[in-house]
């Protein structure tokens, strides 16, 4: 993705929904996902942002990707549907989603979130994309959306099995710390940074009194699930 976008590089509403999905009819409810707070903002001429459309999206994808993987892995049992969905809808494999439609480069943003780069960042493009699939059901209801993602869930599937990214890597450090005798690892946030719609985690996790691994997210709990990875691996931790 290009991260010195400028204004007059934005792809419109229209052009977008040629290129990815010319299904679909009202591109009006495509240009409100497009659209954030920063924009609104300054365009008062713009009716709404995406927050209500990413919430709906969010609530979607939720449901769908359930769906996909209850028919997709018929053998599969509940814990592990569990963690594949949360694998699946996991803020970076939106954005992941998101990069390659070429999301970043139709986001509507306010100037401020344009030179801070917010159309190269995880949660923004996360969100945009939930906010496209709010508007994907109310256009083409549940069909469009299956139609729109399942190649998506199919690529990202696989990859998740081969590499394990389906694995909770909290769980698997505190099994280690109990095995080993220790109180359960301690996850504390060292620093938030940022405006409250665009916030930074650091956290620090300490296992024993020590500090075995550190983590950055747009959540607590990314930044957490980042911190425990590092310390898997610092610590040689193996299956």
């Amino acid at each position: 993705m290009n991260n010195s976008r400028q204004d007059k590089e934005i792809e419109t509403p229209e052009e977008l929904a040629a290129r990815i999905i010319p299904e679909m009819s009202d591109l009006l409810l495509l240009s409100r996902a497009l659209t954030h707070r920063s924009y609104l903002n300054e365009h008062p001429e713009a009716l709404e942002d995406n927050e209500r459309l990413e919430f709906l999206g969010d609530a979607v994808l939720d449901f769908v990707v359930g769906a996909w993987l209850y028919n997709r892995f018929p053998e599969m049992p509940e814990g592990d549907l569990t963690r594949m969905r949360s694998a699946l809808v996991h803020t970076e494999q939106l954005a992941d989603f998101a990069r390659e439609l070429g999301l970043g480069n139709a986001m509507r943003l306010g100037k401020g979130e344009i030179q801070s780069k917010g159309f190269a960042r995880s949660g923004l493009l996360c969100d945009t994309f939930e906010a496209l699939i709010g508007a994907i059901y109310l256009d083409m209801d549940i069909a469009g959306v299956r139609n729109f993602i399942d190649p998506f869930l199919i690529k990202a599937s696989e990859d998740i099995l081969l590499n394990h990214k389906d694995e909770d890597p909290k769980s698997k450090l505190q099994e280690w710390a109990q095995g080993k005798g220790y109180q359960a690892p301690l996850y504390t946030t060292r620093s938030i940074s940022g405006p409250d719609h665009s916030k930074l985690f650091e956290v620090d996790v300490y296992i024993n009194g020590n500090i075995c691994g550190s983590g950055t997210g747009s959540s607590k709990q990314a930044a957490t699930k980042m911190a425990a990875a590092q310390a898997i691996k610092k610590l040689q931790i193996s299956d």
